[in-house]
């Protein structure tokens, strides 16, 4: 099958071309490069030994989409490309709501106008209420925090909208927790631009000595230690589960929701001193104030996935550290070396 991947350059994006081209399909990629390098593509197909199809294409540019879409035909679509940093979000809220509202939108309209009506949506468990308990079910009550979060959710009623208008659509909403770690052989990883938002990148460039510290958002917390706890998912299982959501749709019509992560949480010491176990590097924090927002816990409930899929989590937390330490001692500048 040919497939197009918007953001298929960039971290969950790149993994997730990998995979596909390693199940035999071809691969068209759309990416913007705003935080993302070209460099992962090239380690993807050099990794794989199969070409990429590769545009360089805002969503935003209505036409020069379109022509994509004229060009390489695809039949089913992975969409990732998005704006993701909650905290500049908050700060940028027109910037996220034009950015991943209006350019899904083109995106669908060049679906529409083509006849593909495939598509897996990268969506997320900032979609869930703030007040939702864990483990959290695709049932649970939906109330995004913040733009980003409330960009996924709107975007899901879209594809809910659009299914519902035409039978014809398969659609795959997933919600994904906290993706990390790399792939095993260290070639691609996760390569934010300026400092990173999340903790795995964060420690590792710590422990790669780009970084001095880091600093532990609440330790007074109603957890085993004082500190968050939430749901670390390594990054080529999130991956399969885009694959084995695909092939689920090219049997299934209609709109699909499924949680994926590992259905149990990890703390934020806990995360630091697995890191520090496997890189062997002392990882220097600081405890800091609670980050408005935040909450104590948050890890998936994904049976459903389970069921529908066949498809499962199996990486645990230390291989989690371990790829993602390969990665950024093989990498310490990221893509830039």
């Amino acid at each position: 099958m040919k497939i197009l991947v918007t953001g298929g350059a960039g971290y969950i994006g790149s993994h997730t071309v990998l995979g596909l081209l390693e199940k035999g399909h071809q691969l068209v990629v759309v990416d913007n490069l705003d935080n993302s390098s070209e460099e992962s593509l090239r380690r993807v197909q050099e990794l794989s030994g199969q070409p990429v199809s590769f545009h360089q294409v805002d969503l935003l540019d209505e036409a020069a989409l379109e022509q994509v879409f004229v060009q390489e035909s695809p039949e089913a679509v992975v969409h990732f490309a998005g704006l993701k940093a909650v905290g500049e979000s908050v700060a940028e809220p027109l910037l996220y709501y034009r950015n991943n509202l209006i350019g899904t939108l083109h995106l669908l309209q060049s679906m529409k106008n083509h006849g593909v009506k495939k598509l897996v949506f990268s969506s997320s468990a900032t979609v869930y209420s703030a007040t939702a308990s864990s483990p959290l079910i695709e049932k649970a009550e939906l109330g995004a925090t913040n733009p980003y979060g409330r960009t996924k959710q709107q975007i899901e009623e879209i594809l809910s909208d659009l299914g519902n208008s035409d039978p014809e659509w398969s659609i795959a909403l997933l919600r994904y927790f906290n993706p990390v770690g790399a792939h095993s052989s260290g070639r691609i990883g996760e390569d934010p631009s300026g400092v990173p938002n999340n903790l795995l990148p964060f420690v590792a460039q710590v422990a790669v000595g780009r970084r001095e510290k880091v600093t532990v958002f609440g330790s007074d917390y109603p957890t085993t230690d004082g500190t968050g706890v939430r749901d670390y998912i390594h990054v080529v299982d999130l991956a399969e589960g885009h694959l084995a959501a695909l092939e689920y749709l090219n049997h299934n019509t209609g709109v699909y929701r499924w949680n994926l992560g590992t259905g149990r949480g990890y703390s934020v010491l806990e995360v630091i001193a697995t890191f520090q176990k496997v890189s062997g590097r002392k990882i220097n924090y600081v405890l800091g104030d609670r980050r408005p927002g935040d909450m104590a816990t948050s890890f998936a409930d994904a049976s459903a996935a389970l069921a529908d899929l066949s498809w499962s989590a199996s990486r645990d937390l230390e291989e989690m550290c371990a790829d993602h330490w390969r990665w950024q001692e093989s990498n310490p500048q990221g893509y830039a070396r």
